[in-house]
């Protein structure tokens, strides 16, 4: 018994760490980004773009590792793509322009993406309905400590060693993580694998498209996400550039806001089973886009100053509890032979309207937080909106059944 809940914890474990990669590469260079401009002679807008272009090679990524571990299993490919993101980090730390340092960060996100979308498939593997929600939840809630340390080491990482001296702790983290994946059993026997050609699996994509349900919960995912990264990659100079807090203590204002998705976490692994999944995401929906509408009058009109925006943020990043599990879970419950695939799909549309969100702020960056507070508000209206079509589908089709 003792072996098995060891084995059962260490499994969580390596799996937190594989779903929490995306977050590991991106928040602990935060604090980075304006010393990266100064050293690399680039303006913020091109600083932010890193951002983009790691969600833009993230995206990509998912589609592509999703059908092949449906055909292959989930070791090998999960194995693969942490190899190609040491490659991208160590690359990353090499880089002489900002041209090369996005390039780099495209290959880095290509190679940490087979973690994320796999991870999801393997949770998916094992368990099914409440049971998945519930895993979901305890794998982000776990994982959540990786951005709240995520900026603070960062920081100190810079403060010693520099900006390259962060992606160098990335490569050393893809290495270790590499060594735990040796670890993990495979969770997709061979009887349970498609044996179709890769090329007509990268077209059955088409047959999620036209799934109303399932667009309903990657719409509602992905424009939260969207609002997400327009946070990530606006508040180094919102809070740094703009009002002047010392990168040391960006660390902790960013931390705040994983201590609130900690807790949506924990709140939602207790309730999903008794209020249902479904209501949920709405609720998280729907506190998302009160939050984001806030956050979007603070930026504009400068009141409260710094506290007015950290105030609305804060609740709005915190929506992450409730939004990202259950969406995730009820989309893959619609396919769940084709876990693999259907992960990659929401994956992809997630971090796709990450780079939408980060782009926008980077393509109509101003010195002002103006720019991260409407794309955030957005994000969450269009969040909102998809949770009550979902809504809206069920009675629909409920209605047509009677």
């Amino acid at each position: 018994m003792h072996d098995s809940t060891g084995r059962r914890w260490w499994t969580l474990g390596v799996l937190s760490l594989l779903m929490g990669f995306a977050s590991i590469s991106t928040d602990i260079y935060l604090p980075a980004m304006p010393a990266m401009s100064r050293a690399l002679g680039a303006d913020q807008g091109m600083v932010e773009w890193t951002v983009s272009g790691y969600l833009v090679g993230f995206s990509l990524g998912q589609l592509f590792w999703g059908p092949v571990s449906d055909r292959y299993g989930r070791r090998g490919p999960v194995a693969a793509g942490i190899a190609i993101f040491i490659a991208g980090s160590i690359l990353c730390a090499c880089s002489a322009s900002i041209a090369s340092l996005i390039a780099w960060r495209m290959v880095q996100a290509l190679g940490a993406s087979a973690g994320v979308v796999l991870s999801r498939a393997m949770v998916r593997d094992l368990y099914a309905g409440h049971h998945a929600v519930r895993m979901l939840s305890t794998l982000i809630t776990v994982m959540a400590i990786a951005p709240l340390l995520g900026p603070i080491v960062g920081a100190q990482i810079l403060a010693m060693g520099g900006w390259r001296a962060v992606f160098g702790l990335l490569g050393v983290i893809g290495i270790a993580t590499l060594a735990a994946v040796a670890t993990l059993p495979e969770t997709l026997p061979p009887d349970r694998r498609h044996h179709e050609p890769l090329s007509r699996a990268f077209l059955r994509y088409g047959e999620l498209l036209t799934t109303p349900r399932l667009m309903a919960y990657t719409g509602a995912g992905a424009f939260f996400y969207g609002g997400m990264f327009a946070y990530v990659a606006g508040t180094p100079f919102a809070y740094i550039s703009y009002y002047h807090v010392p990168p040391r203590y960006y660390g902790l204002l960013f931390g705040a806001g994983i201590i609130g998705i900690m807790s949506t976490n924990m709140l939602n692994i207790r309730l999903a089973h008794r209020i249902g999944s479904d209501r949920m995401l709405r609720f998280g929906a729907l506190q998302a886009a009160g939050a984001g509408t806030l956050a979007a009058l603070a930026a504009w009109t400068g009141l409260g100053g710094l506290w007015g925006l950290v105030v609305p943020l804060f609740v709005f990043t915190s929506a992450t509890g409730f939004i990202v599990a259950n969406s995730i879970a009820g989309a893959l419950n619609t396919f769940p032979a084709r876990a693999g695939s259907v992960s990659a799909f929401v994956g992809a549309a997630q971090y796709g309207s990450g780079v939408l969100g980060s782009g926008l702020i980077g393509a109509f960056a101003d010195g002002t937080p103006w720019p991260m507070g409407w794309v955030v508000a957005l994000g969450g209206i269009g969040s909102l909106l998809c949770a009550v079509a979902l809504s809206l589908h069920r009675f629909r089709s409920t209605s047509e059944a009677l």
